[in-house]
């Protein structure tokens, strides 16, 4: 607690900070934070998996293939999309990359999208965003057809997410709801703040803790009514 206090003090010191940092105040009601391994928990997920996908193919089943969409040289994108890719192989998933130059028309990345729905080879797709700024993003994320919206961008699957139904969730907020899960935070009439609140990782992250997350129920009210959620704000 002294470390935090201190923590406090430094930020209050800083004018742009302090409107909001000095805002904070230390209950007497004290509790331990809890440091989780998000580490650890990943690679769990990618133990389960990898077996998942085995048994799949051992089934005879053909190995699921991701296609990537990757328009222009923004650095953090192809960072994000190596990291993908390298995480599909890891679990057994073949997967390719498709390059276009920053200059594609958004007629011509509509029509690769729509080659990539019809292609049966392909079980998941993603268009890494952002994307130039003539291209529309939302329209570009409604074109991929939603049982192939790895992304969970898809306004079907965040339809269907808000009313908990199965849907193909974004991924970090699906990361958020399974470390929850997976380390047994009650969340059961609890009242969460979500800092942030971008349509695709805090928004969804509300929704879900709005659900009871059992899917095919309806999603429940703030304060811990209706089907078992918790209040949620985002900040």
């Amino acid at each position: 607690m002294a470390s935090f206090r201190a923590l406090v003090l430094k930020f209050c010191r800083n004018p742009h900070a302090r409107q909001h940092v000095c805002r904070l105040h230390l209950s007497s009601t004290r509790q331990e934070a809890v440091v989780i391994s998000g580490r650890k928990l990943a690679r769990q997920i990618r133990e389960e998996a990898q077996v998942d996908v085995e048994q799949w193919v051992s089934a005879g089943n053909r190995r699921p293939h991701l296609s990537v969409v990757l328009v222009g040289a923004h650095p953090a994108s192809h960072s994000y999309v190596l990291n993908k890719t390298r995480a599909a192989a890891a679990v057994g998933i073949s997967s390719e990359t498709i390059l276009k130059p920053s200059s594609t028309s958004e007629d011509e990345l509509m029509d690769l999208i729509h080659k990539l729905n019809a292609d049966q080879r392909v079980d998941g797709l993603l268009v890494q965003l952002p994307l130039p700024d003539h291209i529309d993003e939302r329209r570009v994320c409604n074109a991929v057809i939603p049982h192939k919206d790895v992304d969970g961008f898809h306004v079907v699957n965040v339809g269907r997410m808000c009313l908990d139904q199965s849907a193909m969730l974004p991924a970090t907020p699906w990361g958020v709801w399974e470390i929850i899960k997976r380390t047994g935070i009650p969340t059961l009439g609890r009242n969460v703040v979500v800092a942030g609140r971008s349509k695709n990782v805090g928004m969804p992250i509300a929704m879900l803790l709005h659900t009871d997350g059992q899917h095919e129920r309806p999603g429940g009210t703030g304060g811990g009514t209706g089907g078992g959620g918790c209040g949620s704000s985002l900040a």
